[in-house]
């Protein structure tokens, strides 16, 4: 397995920001140097795991949900999705040799499939082995996409994702936005130290990958204002939404 510590990866470093040790020193460095520019990277990190359990939450106890597709889904942490949901099926797909090592110790069972979502088509072929696609599925893309610097790219990847879902299936997507110059300089400050870029977007825009799902309320909103379990949630640069087919 090629971990090549001495390169920043994206997996790691949000690993960090989330309080974990499943990390280099040049992945906290990485890390370091951004939260230097956007302190609140860490505590982005924390409540987009918080949007992760409020969402599926919903889908298993509220909406009937017990398929989940979770796509990108990084180091395991605390509160993965098979955790918020145990009675479901959950298949988690990410592309970092890493990942796969520890989701082998950790994910307790779950299917776990080395991918980049480039390959939605390889994605759903090897997923079907666990999952049933006649029936309601919940695809997850939990802040992955700005991954890719192509806006087009990204919509025709989700599109593909979610083209052969049947009614009843969900969308759950979250991503950082472009909505204050902090969190733009921590973005730069992140390629700048060797990280792989990342793409922050408009709300509008994340708006846009939802397609023909119709958002469940509150719609479009800052992750911390989803469905928040405390009183007065913090602002965050992040927006998502959970749609339904």
């Amino acid at each position: 397995m090629d971990l090549r510590p001495e390169v920043p990866h994206a997996a790691r470093i949000w690993n960090y920001w989330m309080g974990g040790k499943d990390n280099f020193a040049a992945d906290r460095a990485a890390g370091d140097a951004v939260a230097r520019v956007y302190p609140e990277i860490a505590t982005m990190a924390r409540v987009s795991r918080g949007f992760l359990i409020r969402a599926v939450r919903h889908l298993a106890f509220e909406a009937g949900i017990d398929q989940f597709l979770d796509i990108g889904t990084g180091l395991p942490t605390m509160q993965n999705t098979h955790e918020v949901a145990p009675a479901a099926r959950v298949v988690y797909v990410d592309n970092d040799p890493m990942v796969l090592a520890h989701a082998r110790a950790l994910l307790n069972g779950s299917r776990y499939i080395q991918a980049d979502y480039h390959d939605p088509g390889r994605i759903l072929t090897q997923a079907a082995e666990v999952l049933d696609f006649d029936r309601p599925v919940a695809v997850m893309f939990m802040g992955v996409l700005g991954y890719e610097p192509d806006l087009e790219l990204v919509r025709s990847i989700v599109d593909r994702t979610v083209a052969g879902l049947v009614p009843g299936s969900h969308l759950v997507l979250w991503d950082g936005t472009n909505t204050s110059p902090e969190v733009v300089r921590g973005s730069e400050r992140l390629a700048q130290s060797g990280g792989v870029p990342y793409i922050l977007r408009s709300p509008e825009e994340i708006g846009s990958l939802f397609g023909d799902f119709r958002l469940l309320p509150p719609g479009l909103t800052q992750i911390t204002q989803w469905r928040p379990d405390e009183a007065d949630p913090e602002y965050i640069d992040a927006y998502g939404a959970v749609g339904v087919r």
